[in-house]
């Protein structure tokens, strides 16, 4: 059973009923859910993934007056609810599993993943804030919420990225590409360097895995499952083997030539998608004029006189 529809079914068996009986007047303020940090919040836990801080929990979202009233009391309660469910136990979490279920304030919840309460608020928030925090902020499921607070803000963190800045970490992805893949992965080969060589291809493949995410108009998240959540993208699954090959097979100087070819593969690959969504009409086959075409797209003054490779 994956980890989403454990925890529903907890909810429903036990915390539904104890929310009813034991807080009936705060029954409708209370949001309910599984979101935030972990794998199985993603979709993602399997059996590996279950040797630490799987379990049978959920979370509950209140706002300060409501905690201030009944939080301690709905925090011991939630502690009371049986200790298996489905012959899964609940556990003593990990350090950093710690606190990441049960009774939250929504504020905190937020500020916690994001640095603000009300998540982003300025330009400068969407541009500096981690998009694996975003990415954490905004996965799940909510199994209710009547009051509303806590996907209010979800809401506005799912579908608030102002476009100048998607526009500009498009821009800093696109150069960040063609210096790594297609400019520095070579001369490291030919200098001998093939430690150096191997950052270049991991930088490149990252870069395109964040460029991927965008193009798709999706928060990118951690680095171990980019590859993973792309898989149920639209855009660019195309891109997935190609860019394992890249890691994964030798760095001899027998391999250069081959790589190449793959990078300059993917860079097109890249490079047709944003001539698709309208972003540049050039014919280069290097990536780095494209990203500063898609700098002249930003409206904002500001954001588009930033560094290039800022984003």
């Amino acid at each position: 059973m994956k980890g989403l529809e454990l925890s529903r079914k907890y909810y429903e068996t036990f915390g539904s009923p104890m929310i009813k009986e034991k807080f009936p007047q705060f029954e409708e303020r209370i949001a309910i859910g599984l979101v935030g940090e972990g794998s199985e919040c993603f979709g993602f836990d399997d059996d590996i993934s279950k040797d630490h801080d799987f379990e049978p929990s959920f979370c509950m979202w209140i706002t300060k007056e409501d905690y201030l009233i009944i939080g301690e009391q709905l925090e011991k309660e939630y502690d009371n609810l049986p200790k298996e469910f489905c012959g899964i136990k609940r556990q003593n979490s990990s350090h950093y599993g710690q606190n990441r279920r049960g009774v939250k304030i929504i504020g905190q919840f937020y500020e916690q993943l994001l640095g603000k309460e009300e998540g982003p608020d300025t330009w400068q928030d969407w541009l500096l804030i981690p998009e694996y925090s975003l990415a954490c902020a905004v996965n799940g499921e909510v199994f209710r919420d009547d009051l509303g607070e806590f996907t209010r803000i979800r809401n506005k963190i799912l579908h608030g990225m102002p476009n100048d800045i998607r526009l500009k970490k498009i821009a800093a992805s696109a150069v960040k590409m063609a210096q790594s893949g297609q400019y520095n992965f070579a001369r490291c080969i030919n200098h001998n360097e093939v430690g150096a060589a191997q950052l270049a291809l991991a930088h490149f493949v990252e870069e395109t895995l964040h460029m991927c995410y965008l193009l798709n108009k999706q928060y990118c998240p951690y680095y171990k499952w980019m590859f993973r959540k792309l898989k149920g993208l639209p855009l660019c699954q195309d891109l997935l083997l190609p860019l394992e090959y890249l890691l994964c097979a030798p760095n001899k100087q027998s391999d250069l030539e081959n790589k190449q070819r793959v990078i300059e593969e993917i860079s097109k690959y890249i490079i047709i998608e944003l001539k698709k969504q309208g972003l540049t009409c050039g014919e280069w086959d290097y990536l780095e004029p494209h990203g500063f075409e898609v700098i002249k797209n930003i409206e904002n003054d500001t954001i588009r006189s930033l560094h290039i490779m800022q984003g």
